[in-house]
């Protein structure tokens, strides 16, 4: 089953929703997908896994040397004078010894090697003296010293990971260690991103001419949705015709699971995008009570296989910054939950202004730029001097976002406030 949200996801309603209430009505309503294909593990970072992860045996599967040198029974060694053994055999990795070892006899053995039967400890070689068949173990050494037991990693019966779970590089390296080639994994969401105006022209393909803006938005979306674990796709620009806009939205409903459109969701006689998808499906707009971002839309528009789940159309602002903060508040946690995983509200951190703030006017959320910087008390964050929702330079000189609460006033120097840094959605820091 594809993606969706539930039929009755939202009643209009005029008041301007506060951030909240907001994320509490997304994380109500969307409906995770359920169809699942099989991924090669070299092929897996990022993908969600779509079963729970049981370990089916032991890792590491046999007791072995953590280092090169060589392996006795503890029982026949005296701590405090030491021992001279007889060197009986040689255990290499992916060559055990055969042969169990006898009493006051010792075995060569190297990083991997299984720990022969009857041995329990190894000494490493640089702290041996060996001569002709003899080896010297010096006093001092503890019982299990340098030797890693089966299963110490990962006993067998162990849960790795449920279902949702996101697979990140180490987690190849432990599902790897489990003999696991192919695992189960939720299918990648199609998400196709649109630009709408009259005004937008595609980077590289002309030249502006008076009223018009190169299509920032576009580009940075299809960066931004990989993060989030699902595949982008740009559908170009869609100009201002009602019409035309209204044809191209049904036919995108029926290959996308997600549609992400820039601009046109506000109420103004040229915003054909709302008026198009509440003609083809259903609709809610959001008044939110957040800067920057007042303006967004959420519906969802049924395809022409009545047996298919609608696909969602998510409408963003139009600035470019208001774009950038409405999709890692909103459209980052509502994809991985489409996705099959988890929702997942960023971790905040209380840090220092290094700046002052006055004027403010509380009744609504603010999300400003902010830059770390390192004082002689420690970490603490400035803000972006200029919060223009069409200003790119703040998201290039910001490592992440002050989130600034509704009943919050004016923040002097050295109050906490609290930040939100970029790499919680990975996103790699200056």
């Amino acid at each position: 089953m594809l993606p969706s949200a539930l039929d009755d996801c939202f009643a209009h309603d005029d008041r301007r929703l506060t951030h909240a209430e907001a994320l509490a009505l997304l994380q109500a309503r969307v409906l995770p997908t359920t169809e699942t294909e099989f991924v090669k593990l070299t092929a897996a970072s990022g993908r969600r896994l779509a079963t729970r992860i049981v370990a089916g045996a032991a890792v590491p599967a046999h007791t072995n040397a953590a280092v090169d040198g060589y392996a006795f029974a503890y029982r026949g060694y005296d701590r405090l004078k030491g021992a001279t053994l007889a060197n009986a055999g040689r255990s290499t990795a992916g060559h055990p010894m055969a042969l169990r070892l006898a009493s006051a006899t010792t075995a060569r053995i190297f990083t991997g090697g299984v720990m022969p039967a009857g041995s329990d400890t190894v000494v490493m070689q640089e702290d041996c003296h060996v001569e002709a068949a003899t080896v010297r173990i010096p006093p001092g050494m503890k019982a299990g010293a340098n030797v890693r037991k089966a299963g110490e990693d990962v006993a067998a019966g162990t849960i790795l990971y449920d279902a949702g779970h996101a697979c990140r590089p180490q987690d190849l390296a432990a599902l790897a260690s489990l003999g696991l080639g192919d695992i189960a994994c939720f299918r990648r969401l199609r998400v196709g991103i649109v630009a709408s105006g009259d005004e937008i022209v595609t980077a590289g393909a002309a030249d502006l001419a008076l009223g018009q803006v190169f299509d920032s938005n576009s580009p940075m979306l299809e960066a931004l949705v990989p993060l989030a674990g699902a595949l982008p796709e740009s559908l170009g620009i869609w100009r201002d015709h009602a019409e035309t806009i209204r044809a191209n939205l049904a036919e995108t409903a029926n290959n996308f699971d997600v549609i992400l459109t820039t601009g046109g969701a506000s109420r103004g006689d040229e915003d054909h995008m709302a008026a198009a998808l509440g003609a083809l499906g259903s609709r809610h707009f959001w008044q939110l009570a957040v800067k920057p971002g007042r303006p967004m839309m959420f519906g969802q528009i049924k395809r022409s296989d009545p047996a298919a789940v609608p696909s969602i159309v998510v409408g963003l602002p139009g600035n470019p910054v208001a774009v950038f903060v409405c999709f890692l508040m909103y459209v980052f946690p509502l994809l991985q939950r489409l996705g099959g995983g988890p929702w997942r509200e960023p971790r905040r951190y209380e840090l220092p202004a290094a700046f002052a703030f006055t004027g403010r006017k509380p009744g609504r959320r603010e999300f400003w730029r902010g830059m770390l910087i390192e004082t002689t008390q420690g970490l603490a964050v400035d803000k972006f001097a200029r919060d223009g929702s069409g200003l790119i330079s703040g998201l290039r000189a910001a490592d992440g976002l002050i989130d600034i609460s509704e009943d919050a006033g004016d923040v002097a120097r050295g109050d906490l406030v609290d930040f939100i840094p970029f790499s919680e959605f990975g996103i790699v820091g200056r």
